[in-house]
């Protein structure tokens, strides 16, 4: 079963208005959007969620928190839940951005993993971010996150998803936060590595890993980069590809090596595999087998 839902739909300019959205299933409350509009202009309303996302294609104008904003290309726009805004073009070009919809319940956690005193969901004062790191961690995940779809692990989507969201309000909130200092937990980690080695084939899920080690999600995810120089949703990946080569060695065929390693399919199997190691399963099993 697919990962998302999704919609396409042309406007009047083909190829020049398009708008693309995805419900998430493995992420509750999350929603993305891929658009660009030319004459579009929304009218006043207001989301039940925050929105945050970045400026890919000319400007955004909008009124918010009872002031004009524009929000140029690079730059993030957002809104928090209820409050009421609008959005059309600054100028002929239109505009074109990737989108996060979030639930309040998402932002909640990510808070609590921030640091933020309180049971306060969030609060953010400005309607656009000067934020190039944000920015490029936002895209990236969107573009991702379309791009592998099903394939995705959860475990990935929730690591980024969290990660950035940290970043955003560590950055950008107006609630007091502070990350603690990430200790080494050397105990934590060895638990979740061996969790990773012995669940491989799992699509494991980020609450599950951290509540098998007793750390929170994020604390965990930090001390574990920190220990082993890559996140848990990185480790599981290249545990998967040691798998696979091992199983490619012994002549198994490479639709059953994807599914028996935990990977959606042959074809993502073969995009890991190539982004680790530089060349492709069947090439690495004409290389054992020219030996």
């Amino acid at each position: 079963m697919p990962d998302t839902t999704s919609a396409t739909h042309t406007g009047a300019l083909p190829g020049q208005e398009e708008i693309r959205y995805h419900a998430s299933r493995r992420v509750e409350g999350l929603e993305t959007l891929r658009a660009r509009y030319l004459r579009h202009s929304f009218s006043r309303h207001a989301h039940d969620g925050y929105a945050l996302g970045v400026i890919v294609h000319g400007a955004l104008a909008f009124r918010y928190l009872g002031r004009d904003h524009v929000a140029p290309c690079g730059s993030l726009n957002l809104v928090i839940p209820g409050e009421v805004h609008d959005g059309h073009g600054a100028d002929h070009r239109g505009w074109a951005y990737r989108m996060f919809y979030l639930a309040p319940t998402i932002l909640q956690r990510a808070a609590e993993e921030a640091g933020c005193r309180g049971d306060r969901l969030p609060v953010f004062n400005a309607g656009v971010l000067q934020n190039r790191p944000l920015a490029d961690e936002l895209l990236t995940l969107h573009a991702d996150m379309e791009n592998e779809a099903g394939a995705m692990p959860s475990l990935e989507q929730e690591d980024r998803l969290l990660r950035l969201l940290v970043g955003w309000i560590h950055g950008h909130g107006d609630t007091a936060a502070h990350l603690s200092r990430a200790g080494s937990e050397p105990r934590a980690v060895r638990m979740a590595r061996a969790f990773l080695d012995e669940h491989f084939a799992q699509d494991v899920r980020l609450d599950a890993l951290a509540l098998h080690t007793g750390l929170s999600p994020f604390h965990l995810s930090r001390v574990f980069q920190r220990a082993t120089g890559l996140p848990p949703h990185a480790y599981l990946t290249q545990r998967r590809v040691a798998e696979a080569r091992s199983l490619i060695g012994g002549g198994e065929p490479l639709a059953d090596v994807a599914l028996a390693c935990g990977f959606s399919d042959q074809s993502h199997m073969t995009r890991q595999f190539k982004r680790q190691l530089g060349f492709s399963p069947g090439a690495y099993r004409k290389i054992i087998q020219d030996r």
